[in-house]
């Protein structure tokens, strides 16, 4: 670090300011970059760099050297707080994994939230910030491990809204609407469509309340792309629209990339080839026009949508359609970023390209790879994947790999 001197001696002195100031320009970011991702304004961050060795709020110190990743002694939070007792080494982990998590989301994917005007709204900072250690935490954990603390996240924030004022229950809405799409998400992932079409509308009414065109759009869409993966292209297609709608024609780049690909899986759950690849073309070209862009996508989106995720959904798209040509290349297994149970996703339509271009063992290998995973993390939409896989192969000698596989299946309940 740039300032690693300069931070030691300003923390020494009480400066915690100082500190936050010194490492924000190490991080190079701007005042209004990390005032949108606290919840304050740039003149509430210019205020708290100058505060010297004077009072500090505790929350917005937690907030700062956590999105930070600034460690907490050097503004004055870990010195006399005392450790909760574990209950066990297993409690212990898991919080250890919530604190790593909070730590990491430091990362610039917070750093697009949108501005409030005032210092008060630091319990929606922390409670966004929370909702974004356990979209982490996803990665690594099992959905049925995250659901009872996630839910009851989502009640300390509906909770909290009650007793706000109006301009705070507006941003607490935002806040809900990111929780339950993470609700929404997670029952997704343990394979309960009604709970998971039930959170999403949810989101999508939390998005409304705030009166955010972008958060609205983002989470019909979000509900667009689960319709579709649920073999409901029709209903994906007409919530697509209508998140288009909630833009306003006011459509960032990366909107549009995104809605574009949504469409495509819409076309592709309803069969419709030609329209599919026209989405797919859509979506590339807007995909392409974000590359060089320094500055980061409009929050809700806070990563970009890149060239390769568009080439993951046109595999997705080719798998549903039959198309062993559009999932199929040297380097596709390439494509399969992001977490184990999205890896997993995507290697099961990669399967289901062999299995189309008539590669029985190929497919099941592969299958058999993601199979593993859902297992692991006890994934229910990853083991019904892959039953569907299975169910689309009729041999009545089929070869010792796919026995192998349904050996895996069988007994196997989430």
């Amino acid at each position: 670090m740039q300032h690693e001197a300069e931070v030691r001696e300003a923390s020494r002195r009480g400066d915690y300011g100082k500190v936050i100031e010194l490492v924000r320009k190490d991080r190079r970011m701007t005042q209004t970059q990390l005032g949108q991702a606290l919840g304050l304004s740039q003149p509430a961050i210019s205020r708290l760099e100058k505060r010297g060795t004077g009072t500090y709020q505790t929350n917005v110190l937690e907030s700062a050297a956590a999105h930070l990743d600034i460690r907490p002694d050097l503004v004055g939070l870990s010195g006399d707080r005392p450790k909760p007792q574990a209950r066990d080494d297993d409690d212990m982990h898991r919080r250890a994994l919530l604190g790593g998590a909070i730590a990491a989301a430091a990362a610039p994917a917070l750093a697009a939230l949108p501005t409030t005007a005032d210092a008060s709204s630091g319990q929606a900072a922390a409670l966004r910030l929370s909702t974004t250690a356990y979209r982490r935490l996803d990665g690594t954990t099992a959905s049925q491990d995250l659901e009872e603390a996630v839910q009851a996240h989502l009640r300390l924030i509906q909770a909290t809204a009650r007793t706000a004022d109006d301009e705070h229950r507006t941003r607490l809405a935002a806040v809900g609407s990111e929780a339950a799409s993470l609700s929404g998400w997670l029952a997704w992932d343990m394979g309960n469509h009604g709970s998971a079409r039930a959170r999403y509308g949810a989101a999508v009414n939390a998005a409304r309340s705030a009166g955010d065109p972008l958060l609205t759009a983002y989470q019909v869409g979000s509900l667009a792309s689960f319709e579709a993966h649920a073999g409901n292209g029709v209903q994906a297609l007409n919530l697509a629209g209508r998140a288009r709608r909630a833009l306003r024609g006011r459509s960032p780049a990366v909107a549009e990339a995104w809605l574009s690909s949504i469409e495509a899986l819409g076309h592709a759950a309803a069969g419709d080839r030609r329209s599919a690849d026209k989405a797919l073309v859509r979506s590339r070209k807007a995909a392409e026009g974000l590359i060089g862009q320094r500055q980061p996508p409009p929050w809700p989106w806070v990563f970009s949508f890149t060239a390769e995720k568009v080439a993951a959904h046109r595999v997705t798209c080719g798998a549903w359609l039959g198309l062993p040509d559009w999932v199929l290349s040297d380097d596709v297994e390439a494509l399969a970023t992001g977490h184990a149970k999205q890896r997993a996703l995507l290697l099961l339509d990669i399967a289901a390209g062999h299995l189309a271009a008539g590669r029985v063992e190929g497919a099941f290998a592969v299958a058999t790879r993601a199979l593993e995973t859902g297992l692991k993390y006890r994934s229910g939409r990853i083991v019904e994947r892959a039953r569907a896989l299975r169910r689309s192969l009729a041999l009545s000698s089929p070869p010792r790999v796919v026995r192998d596989f349904d050996e895996r299946l069988h007994g196997v309940y989430l």
